[in-house]
């Protein structure tokens, strides 16, 4: 089944962790996340809303994303409290790959180029979701920036 498809099977409350690389010499900042994932605009896109910690502090955010099988220039839309400065990120849909989502986005550097975005999301509705997040220098060199593994949250 295609990782958009199983998507849509991943509906709820899922616990996990949370690893954050802030510089490559820094040691990775880990926190305990939730993620509720549900289907809204008639099924056509997957809301995943998540919170976690940064050095104690409360974080969270929204990530949308097209279920349909057409790709469009906006095929993702990321907001988090502490990454995207208050403002939206928009993704448009890379090749997805190995049963995964990939899709691209930037943002602006100054005074340098903008730097890329890569978020990707493995689902397996029955055990686990992956959700991955990759750091882009204007050269191309892509760095694991968020690594949050969650696993179905247990009733009651």
């Amino acid at each position: 089944m295609e990782n958009r498809a199983k998507l849509k099977l991943c509906q709820g409350k899922w616990v996990g962790t949370n690893q954050l690389w802030v510089e490559p010499e820094e040691p990775v900042r880990e926190s305990e996340t939730t993620v509720s994932v549900a289907l809204i605009g008639g099924g056509a896109f997957a809301q995943l809303t998540y919170n976690w910690l940064e050095k104690g502090e409360h974080q969270d955010g929204v990530l949308l994303i097209r279920l349909g099988p057409n790709p469009s220039a906006s095929d993702m839309v990321w907001l988090d409290s502490w990454h995207t400065g208050g403002d939206f990120m928009v993704f448009r849909r890379d090749e997805d790959r190995d049963d995964t989502i990939s899709a691209l986005g930037s943002y602006p550097a100054p005074p340098g180029p903008d730097w890329g975005w890569r978020i990707t999301l493995e689902a397996d509705p029955e055990s686990e979701l992956r959700l991955l997040m990759y750091n882009i220098t204007p050269a191309g060199d892509e760095a694991l920036a968020v690594k949050a593994i969650y696993r179905p949250a247990k009733e009651g």
